[in-house]
């Protein structure tokens, strides 16, 4: 058994609590075992006043801790699997992507007003094209203003930024214990949320026979499924953060439900789809509804969208 594990994670009060929460479940699982964490700054930590979709999108979160991991300075990894590319580097796989939080988007608003209380033109801080795109088909008189930094960074500007209101995940806001501040939670059928959004992937090196038996306890499989479709989706259409996507996989029982959105920065045009199979279908589900997109014109959409970054 080993007798201790270094585990990798940026250094923003989210990414420590998931990290921490890893920790306290491999230590629960093995006591005897000494975990500690490694704080690597990511390229995305360090650009702050760009949007993501200028500076080269997902990769920016992972990249220096999946190298830290490959020079076996660390011996796994937690990330958001939402910030996570849609390929994996050689020698590197996900081992285990744990129970989702809530994957929904939220509202935070300065004055406690819903979404259909805001003033028309109201300001909206984010700098997700997703979240953009999908709010603007439905109100296309928000000004949207770019909103970068970690959470307790984007709650602050809420107020310094003069914004109306910010659209944020849920998941990081119920794990730093800020539920309160949520006014609104958005349908997920309304705005779709990021491809993995609410859990957690851990990554090791391949065929690790150390850590694969240790991790593969964190291991939830609904998630795993629902998580491998929408990454499956986002693959097929050669996703990342420059460009307005979304998908989302809903399991019942046997069955994956998974919706999948690609947008102009408009709003306009906006493709959605849904298909449904058994859970064993989880990639080819994914793969197949990313193909009836591009068939729908979604193709046209996304080329536009990058001749334009």
């Amino acid at each position: 058994m080993k007798q201790s594990i270094v585990i990798g994670t940026r250094g923003s009060a989210l990414a420590l609590w998931q990290a921490k929460w890893v920790k306290s479940k491999i230590t629960t699982l093995y006591p005897d075992t000494q975990v500690s964490l490694e704080i690597i700054k990511t390229q995305g930590d360090k650009i702050l006043d760009v949007p993501l979709a200028k500076i080269g999108g997902k990769g920016l979160f992972v990249k220096e801790i999946e190298t830290a991991l490959l020079e076996k300075r660390i011996d796994l990894a937690v990330h958001s699997m939402k910030d996570m590319p849609s390929e994996i580097p050689d020698g590197l796989c996900l081992g285990a992507i744990t129970k989702r939080e809530s994957p929904q988007d939220v509202l935070v608003s300065r004055t406690g007003k819903l979404m259909k209380d805001l003033p028309q033109n109201a300001r909206m801080g984010t700098s997700s094209l997703r979240r953009s795109s999908q709010l603007l088909n439905e109100f296309p008189n928000l000004q949207i203003i770019p909103l970068r930094g970690n959470l307790d960074t984007r709650l602050k500007k809420l107020e310094t930024e003069n914004l109306d209101a910010i659209i944020v995940a849920a998941a990081g806001v119920i794990r730093l214990g800020l539920e309160d501040r949520i006014t609104q939670y958005f349908d997920k059928e309304f705005i779709i949320p990021a491809v993995g959004q609410g859990a957690l992937g851990i990554e090791i090196r391949n065929n690790d026979q150390e850590m694969t038996p240790i991790i593969d306890h964190l291991n939830d499989s609904v998630t795993h499924a629902a998580v491998t479709s929408e990454r499956a989706f986002l693959h097929q259409l050669e996703g990342g953060c420059q460009v307005p996507i979304a998908a989302h996989a809903m399991v019942t029982h046997n069955a994956i439900r998974l919706i999948g959105m690609v947008a102009g920065l408009t709003g306009k045009p906006l493709i959605r789809q849904e298909i449904s199979g058994n859970i064993n279908n989880a990639e080819l589900l994914g793969q197949t509804l990313a193909k009836r997109l591009l068939d729908s014109g979604a193709g046209k959409i996304l080329d536009q969208v990058l001749s334009m970054s």
